[in-house]
């Protein structure tokens, strides 16, 4: 026998179907990158997205992010999964039916290297916000806060972790 659900846990149902589609978005991010497909990856950018990658800079709007993606994938790592985004640990807090943030752990790693040669490009943290348009959730902000084998981190995360701690 089986006992309906209240409407407290229709709710709560209704909050997990969207932090799984938030951690969703950032899992087939990560895939089309590693597969350097940039069309599919343009799906996941909002028009006026804002990605600050430390080393490699902040770029704003969705044009200019695909641009450097595809200066970034070149040479050794052109080929599809000759560098893997791992992730891991994704938190994700509803802010509004359409607003949200989260972060996630990456784990860069190469796969191009000799089996000799240490494979581990970063560790670091996606520090991101999303928000639902047309019915799907797409990236507003995602900011990489790199901490291993160099430290590149922004001083808005910087005072964040010095709070937290």
């Amino acid at each position: 026998m089986h006992t309906p659900l209240d409407d407290a846990e229709i709710a709560q149902l209704r909050t997990l179907l969207e932090v799984e589609a938030i951690r969703q978005l950032h899992i087939d991010y990560s895939m089309a990158m590693d597969e350097r497909d940039f069309d599919k990856l343009a799906l996941f950018f909002a028009d006026d997205v804002l990605c600050e990658y430390g080393p490699y800079g902040s770029w704003s709007g969705k044009e200019t992010v695909l641009e450097n993606y595809r200066k970034t994938f070149t040479g050794d790592l052109a080929p599809p999964f000759t560098s893997q985004h791992i992730n891991t640990n994704h938190t994700v807090e509803l802010l509004s039916p359409t607003l949200a943030k989260g972060r996630c752990y990456l784990l860069d790693v190469a796969t191009h290297v000799a089996p000799d040669e240490n494979p581990l490009l970063w560790f670091a943290l996606y520090d991101e916000e999303y928000r639902k348009e047309r019915g799907r959730w797409v990236f507003t902000r995602t900011s990489l806060q790199f901490f291993w084998p160099q430290r590149h981190v922004t001083t808005s995360f910087d005072a964040v972790e010095e709070h937290d701690i």
